[in-house]
């Protein structure tokens, strides 16, 4: 298998997960890529990314593959699939806006438009990052288990999350401060 890049990154694109609202964050996949054409007609490929959050990157970048003609996507996540919220700081999705979460993997490939998905597996991952010459007994793994390392997140505290980090909630807290400012300027 030859390993090519296909796409041609725009650096001045940030991470497209935690941009509010989902139509900024698809226009902006867009304007992060650019798919190398030779490098897909006619060919089946593999992309690689590092992970699936809501999927958003991830569907575009296959439509794009499929746009500069390949003839099969398969797609490669470095994570296993992310189906909780991070909890402890990270302003990542609530979980019913991770495309994992209560799905199996060919659901999201089925969403995703991929012929195939592979997820990292959880063990291999802890394997692969725990050696070394400082050994580390537990990760916090919550966003792919769902078991949070402090013990003390229940149903009710996820809710509550949901709720502050959905899309709708980001959409009514910016509004509010622009109607402030109007109002303070």
């Amino acid at each position: 298998m030859k390993f090519r890049e296909g796409f041609v990154k725009n650096r001045y694109i940030g991470r497209t997960f935690i941009m509010p609202g989902q139509a900024a964050r698809k226009k902006s996949v867009r304007q992060k890529l650019n798919a190398i054409e030779l490098e897909f007609r006619g060919k089946n490929v593999m992309l690689v990314d590092d992970s699936i959050v809501r999927g958003t990157t991830c569907k575009q970048i296959i439509q794009m593959a499929r746009e500069a003609g390949a003839k099969n996507v398969y797609f490669c996540s470095a994570a296993p699939a992310v189906r909780f919220p991070n909890v402890y700081g990270i302003d990542m999705p609530s979980a019913h806006e991770l495309i994992a979460h209560n799905r199996s993997t060919q659901d999201v490939a089925d969403l995703i438009g991929a012929d195939w998905l592979i997820y990292q597996d959880l063990p291999d991952l802890i394997e692969a990052v725990g050696g070394g010459k400082i050994k580390i007994d537990k990760f916090d793994c919550a966003v792919f288990d769902g078991h949070y390392v402090t013990g003390d997140v229940d149903e009710a505290y996820l809710n509550k999350i949901e709720q502050a980090r959905n899309d709708a909630s980001k959409v009514k807290t910016q509004a509010v401060s622009a109607i402030i400012d109007l109002y303070n300027n």
